[in-house]
């Protein structure tokens, strides 16, 4: 099963103007972080990807034409300003009509891939959709009516919401929700919606760690955890 990866957005909450290095290739502990998430699924056995080249993609292709490892890469060019609908839809003739998972380019977790897999295969749907329960930066404070502090929580953890981690398993029969020209679409608007009013699609519930790189707080939250507890680290 290969593994595609979304990595060609402009990343702009976390680049400066002007920067010459695409979000997936910021580094954290050393390595980009689009290796760090290789890094999980090679530790399952899944060494075969197709990466979604767009915005800065030459860098990205530089780095994987120089890098001797242990990775099979098909570089993809989907264009400087298409949306994820259309990035999908590009490389769908590289799939050989085979089942696939699919995930961002910002994003590593401990997940199980295998456990991940086995969900997907059991209730036979189209997509599973990993969720996670993200944590709040903000401490939550709760008072009573006086102003009196009754208790405060830095950082809980929401455990009623839960948002879409990336990590998908798709069955290559979800292409039909990408007929036609889809360069302008996200993924995970018109596609992922109809997905979900035709009831195919499943969420595999991931309680462990995941975060997100999208601003330069969260690089400097991951580069503090390479160095003290990288939970992702499952190499």
């Amino acid at each position: 099963m290969k593994v595609v990866i979304f990595a060609g957005g402009k990343g702009t909450r976390i680049s400066a103007p002007g920067t010459t290095i695409p979000k997936p290739m910021i580094s954290i502990g050393g390595k980009p972080i689009i290796w760090h998430i290789m890094k999980i699924y090679a530790s399952y056995g899944f060494n075969d990807f197709i990466i979604c080249l767009g915005h800065k993609g030459e860098v990205i292709r530089k780095y994987f034409e120089t890098l001797q490892s242990e990775f099979n890469v098909e570089l993809a060019n989907t264009g400087e300003d298409t949306m994820t609908g259309g990035r999908l839809k590009q490389i769908e003739h590289l799939l050989d009509g085979k089942d696939f998972m699919l995930t961002y380019g910002d994003g590593v977790a401990n997940i199980n891939i295998d456990e991940l897999i086995n969900f997907h295969q059991t209730h036979g749907k189209l997509c599973t959709l990993t969720t996670v329960q993200p944590t709040s930066r903000y401490g939550r404070v709760r008072f009573d009516e006086n102003g009196n502090v009754l208790s405060f929580n830095e950082k809980p953890e929401d455990h009623e919401t839960w948002i879409n981690g990336g990590f998908f398993v798709l069955k290559n029969d979800v292409f039909k929700y990408l007929e036609g020209n889809q360069d302008h679409m996200m993924w995970e608007r018109n596609p992922m919606e109809q997905i979900v009013k035709d009831n195919e699609m499943a969420a595999f519930q991931h309680y462990g760690f995941w975060q997100c790189m999208d601003t330069p707080r969260d690089k400097d939250l991951l580069d503090e955890l390479w160095e003290t507890n990288p939970e992702w680290k499952m190499w």
